[in-house]
């Protein structure tokens, strides 16, 4: 089963890069989208809900896991 996983991130992140290194150390493929303005890091997170406001957000086959944390327990789920 493929997944499809896409890291919303932002530059100078540590939970980002370490979130990044997780799927990379997995042999996960996934979709990068920086969001630096914070005009469109704004408008993201309310399109996420109010209980969003920190980055990564990362979501798998279009479904939020949330961050860090989340995406382990993901991956643990799906045993990855």
């Amino acid at each position: 089963m493929s997944l499809k996983i896409v890291v919303y991130s932002k530059s100078a992140c540590p939970q980002c890069e370490s979130a990044k290194m997780l799927l990379k150390s997995r042999s996960l493929g996934f979709e990068e989208i920086k969001i630096d303005d914070e005009a469109e890091r704004i408008a993201f997170y309310e399109k996420c809900g109010p209980s969003v406001r920190q980055m990564p957000q990362i979501f798998i086959n279009d479904q939020r896991v949330g961050g860090l944390q989340g995406l382990q327990a993901a991956l643990a789920q799906l045993n990855r």
